[in-house]
């Protein structure tokens, strides 16, 4: 039985491994802002945290839109019709472009906000003007992820990998000289920070754009697209998929940012912290990330050819996967609990030292916890991952929203309280909730694949 799954593990890793990379290239422009950012000082990494949060919100509604792409294409790809993904390409790229737009306008509207959610008031007024800009990053990023989903669905994910690595090293090097105001430039710091973000994912477009013109596979595919022309059957399948998969990342997104926000009442600190693990958690996500794009995939392109026992048979080969990964970031957190968020701040700053040894002693606690739910997080998303591909989103949401909201907030609310447990039991709420998820999306998933084995 294990040598049924394992032996998938070779194809599995090919599919994950660029997607992996470019999940973890969009982390990586948070670490290097983070990293950076943390030498300027505890209420600055603060700041990156709280603008984040309303970034990743709205972020979060538009890459889990694009996600509707993806098995869409990979249908279509198993059955060798050409029409039929084009189409799909074209308007999830059009819903994409529009719905990046409307997300951009939500972050400006809900700037205000801010002054009434108890945050500390130089934390707010510094991420006010690092707001404005990578909010417009968003428009770049999200039409980069039309792009990229279709490039996952036809199984080539290398394209947005290159895309994102490139793109990165932009970031690092504007971030570099606009940050501490090197080479005679202006010294920005957390403005420049955004303005290295925003270049980097207008850069991401180009790179992507590039590389699919000129792959024989993909050249007629995302070229002369007549992009306003439109068929309201494709339109309503997509957004029928891309609505419910939007939910869904944005309860286990918003869940999280409610963790930024609760860490933000108990002072700067308790919110700088919650900044180090969320980011450090977000890096090894992105592995279970890079399996649920792979389940998607290879679930859509089993679907496509009825081969339902060995579609059930696939999904658990990447399901092992990502707990077998997950088991090694658990116990890397629980051994080095102490020693990764030391990489964030400098300890040898005079001015800041009481708040920075302050702030790694709240995060070496929260990675403890962290460790706990790399299981729990990499099993949930793989299993969403799953059902995408068998193009089943609206019980998964309403299952995803139970775990996160009805069991896994109220637990942080009442436990994050500083007379209870403080950030760490913020972060046990975070547990409890993505160890439901897991569960509940699990049995969906056997539900729905043993019926289709009987049926078929």
């Amino acid at each position: 039985m294990l040598a049924n799954l394992t032996k998938e593990f070779r194809y599995n890793w090919k599919l994950s491994a660029p997607v992996i990379m470019s999940l973890l290239g969009h982390t990586f422009v948070g670490f290097a802002d983070n990293i950076m950012v943390g030498q300027l000082g505890s209420a600055d990494l603060a700041a990156v945290s709280l603008g984040n949060s309303f970034f990743f919100v709205a972020m979060s509604l538009g890459i889990g839109f694009s996600t509707a792409i993806t098995p869409l294409v990979a249908e279509a790809d198993s059955e060798n019709n050409f029409l039929k993904g084009k189409s799909a390409f074209k308007h999830g790229l059009f819903l994409c472009t529009l719905l990046s737009l409307l997300l951009f306008g939500m972050i400006l509207l809900a700037k205000p906000l801010m002054y009434f959610m108890k945050q500390p008031v130089e934390v707010v007024l510094l991420t006010m003007p690092y707001l404005n800009i990578i909010a417009i990053s968003l428009i770049p990023l999200i039409i980069f992820q039309g792009f990229k989903q279709f490039s996952d669905g036809l199984s080539l994910t290398k394209h947005a990998m290159y895309a994102t690595i490139i793109s990165n090293l932009i970031n690092i090097g504007f971030n570099y000289v606009l940050i501490f105001g090197k080479f005679g430039f202006p010294k920005m710091g957390l403005v420049g920070a955004g303005v290295g973000t925003l270049v980097s994912r207008i850069a991401m477009i180009a790179i992507i754009w590039i590389l699919l013109k000129n792959d024989k596979k993909t050249s007629s595919f995302v070229t002369k697209i007549k992009l306003f022309t439109l068929e309201s059957k494709m339109l309503n399948k997509i957004i029928n998929l891309g609505f419910p998969s939007a939910m869904q990342m944005f309860f286990e997104v918003a869940i999280f940012t409610s963790a930024v926000w609760l860490s933000g009442v108990l002072g700067k600190n308790a919110q700088a912290a919650n900044q180090i693990a969320l980011n450090l958690s977000s890096m090894t996500f992105m592995i279970a990330m890079g399996l649920s794009v792979t389940a998607t995939i290879r679930v859509g392109n089993q679907k496509g050819l009825k081969s339902y026992e060995e579609l059930q048979r696939i999904a658990k080969s990447i399901f092992l996967m990502g707990i077998m990964f997950a088991s090694i970031f658990a116990f890397l957190f629980l051994v080095l609990n102490d020693v990764l968020p030391a990489f964030y701040l400098d300890l040898k700053d005079v001015d800041n030292y009481l708040d920075n040894q302050e702030v790694v002693a709240i995060a070496s606690k929260l990675l403890l916890v962290a460790a706990l739910f790399q299981i729990s997080d990499s099993a949930q998303i793989v299993f969403l991952g799953a059902l995408r591909g068998l193009q089943d989103v609206k019980i998964p949401t309403l299952l995803t929203f139970t775990a996160y909201w009805i069991i896994g907030f109220p637990t942080s609310y009442f436990l994050g309280k500083e007379t209870f447990y403080g950030s760490t039991g913020i972060w046990i709420g975070l547990l409890v909730g993505l160890a439901s998820a897991s569960i509940f999306l699990y049995l969906r998933f056997i539900y729905l694949t043993n019926r289709l084995i009987k049926a078929n």
